[in-house]
């Protein structure tokens, strides 16, 4: 694999809008080269009689039955409410509207 150019970094800065110096590009260019070998490394290990995964343990959700419990009644949810109107919480305006 070919190491990455001075013009290439720029061309990505460019696409990324990031103000890079000339010092920086030589930095990136290095450093960008480092990860594409390694990116590359990966794509040579891994085998096809291995299967994908997405965790290194298997994951099982744990679910709780829904059960039907008393709650509160709308009066007396809102009888804490500092102000109510039609059943609801009453809360102060905090964006105009578009006419």
């Amino acid at each position: 694999m070919a190491a990455i150019s001075r013009e290439e970094v720029a061309h990505l800065a460019r696409l990324s809008r990031l103000a890079v110096t000339e010092q920086e590009l030589d930095q990136f260019a290095g450093q960008l080269d480092v990860i594409l070998q390694s990116v590359a490394r990966i794509g040579d290990v891994a085998a096809d009689d291995i299967p994908p995964t997405s965790h290194s343990v298997p994951l099982t959700n744990v679910y709780r039955d829904d059960v039907v419990q008393p709650c509160l009644t709308q009066e007396a949810a809102l009888s804490g409410a500092p102000d109510s109107a039609e059943g609801r919480f009453r809360v102060p305006r905090i964006l105009d509207e578009e006419e």
